[in-house]
């Protein structure tokens, strides 16, 4: 059985500049054909603006507010939203709020730093 605790997971960053905690995926479970992890953002932090060519990604947004940008929409997420990003499209999202910015991330296929195409400098 597979079971991870959130926090025993150690973090890493993501090519994007996102800090994660991967809890599951084919790198330490079972699951092969999608991830979960959390991701985190300070005050005042973004991710850069990217893509991902093959993989679908959900976001849920667990703690504190934001801004997401979809390719050309952007709008307010708060704690409750669940965002849905198409493979291909380019995404950024900020932390406008006062505390860490903490969401949960399912991407299928799984998250890998070679399907994660950044498109601002």
């Amino acid at each position: 059985m597979d079971v991870k605790n959130l926090n025993e997971v150690a973090p890493f960053t993501t090519k994007d500049g996102s800090e994660i905690r991967e809890l599951l995926a084919h790198r330490n479970s079972a699951i092969r054909n999608q991830s979960l992890a959390e991701a985190r953002l300070p005050v005042g932090g973004a991710t850069q603006e990217h893509f991902h060519p093959r993989a679908e990604e959900i976001y849920y947004i667990t703690h504190g507010t934001g801004k997401m940008r979809i390719e050309n929409e952007t709008c307010v997420v708060k704690v409750g939203d669940a965002i849905a990003i198409p493979p291909g499209t380019k995404h950024k999202l900020w932390n406008t709020g006062g505390e860490v910015l903490r969401l949960l991330c399912c991407c299928a296929p799984a998250y890998e730093h070679s399907d994660t195409v950044i498109t601002e400098a």
